[in-house]
């Protein structure tokens, strides 16, 4: 390797590029045209006397075994090369013009992100804030390529690798249409498994979670008429049917005016809706006044 030609900017751009594995997605990531970005490739590539990506793959381009070995310590000095500045010079939200990626559910969206953006108004004006929807499978990855700052998932769904931090614990809640002919009357499990439900399955095209398992524990099922992929959608979806839905307690009190709550006829499992981050970023100033922000929101949710 040629030292002195070694630029900063250029380990930046090849921790995105191996993260990517994918030009045009890696440029649009750093904000560099595709060009400027495939220039850059090339120095990277005379840097390290290896071709470092070759065409191949899902995504259009493989790394090599040069590559690879150096996907991991690359991202760990870069972090802390991050850290150490951001230690020296401290963070000041008031000035400061910081972005965060944040990898949250729809069940905690409504929980945390009104009171965050109010916090982030009157204390970090020029900081911005980006919500990602996390894929279950690929939290680890997206935390350990920097592709999201924060994850705010269910404990289940928490890598064991990253620090995390409990937010609140949930439970869940049935809701239907505020006419809805079951609306005036606590639910009994025999109506309960007789009815159509609609269920979110953030994973995908899911038919049975949870309210299937404690269900399968009694020895009695239900039918899931219809599957989405968000609770957002939730809401307008039984406003126009006799559908009724199990979803999480907290999210469902901000529906109260288009729906109808009832407690489900049977125990169904609660869970720990955490805080998640990878280990390279705990020391980071701005992530630490972010997250210490988050945890001032849930209090101030909890205590309402």
């Amino acid at each position: 390797m040629h030292l002195a030609r070694l630029d900063l900017n250029l380990l930046k751009s090849l921790d995105v590029l191996l993260a990517e594995c994918n030009v045009t997605r890696a440029a649009g990531r750093l904000n560099l045209s595709q060009p400027a970005l495939s220039s850059q490739l090339k120095q990277l590539r005379a840097l390290f006397d290896d071709p470092l990506l070759v065409p191949g793959g899902p995504r259009g381009m493989l790394p090599t075994p040069r590559a690879l070995a150096l996907q991991e310590p690359l991202r760990d000095y870069l972090a802390q090369l991050m850290a150490l500045v951001a230690e020296q010079k401290g963070f000041d939200p008031a000035t400061a013009a910081r972005t965060w990626r944040l990898s949250a559910s729809d069940a905690v969206h409504s929980v945390v992100v009104p009171g965050l953006l109010r916090r982030l108004r009157a204390r970090a004006p020029t900081c911005r804030l980006a919500l990602l929807q996390p894929t279950p499978n690929l939290l680890l990855e997206m935390a350990s390529t920097n592709e999201v700052d924060l994850i705010l998932a269910s404990q289940p769904s928490m890598p064991d690798q990253l620090k995390h931090r409990e937010l609140y614990q949930e439970r869940f809640v049935c809701v239907m249409r505020k006419d809805h002919p079951l609306a005036a009357r606590p639910l009994d499990l025999d109506t309960f498994c007789a009815v159509s439900h609609l269920l979110s399955s953030t994973s995908g095209g899911k038919f049975e979670g949870i309210v299937d398992d404690t269900l399968a524990g009694l020895g009695r099922t239900r039918h899931v008429m219809l599957s989405v992929p968000s609770f957002l959608l939730v809401p307008s979806l039984l406003a126009n049917s006799d559908l009724i839905s199990t979803v999480p307690l907290r999210m469902a009190r901000t529906w109260q005016d288009r729906v109808t709550l009832l407690a489900p006829p049977c125990e169904i499992a609660g869970f720990a809706m955490e805080m998640g981050w990878h280990p390279r970023n705990h020391a980071d100033p701005a992530l630490r006044w972010l997250r210490e922000q988050i945890m001032d929101v849930v209090r101030e949710e909890l205590a309402a």
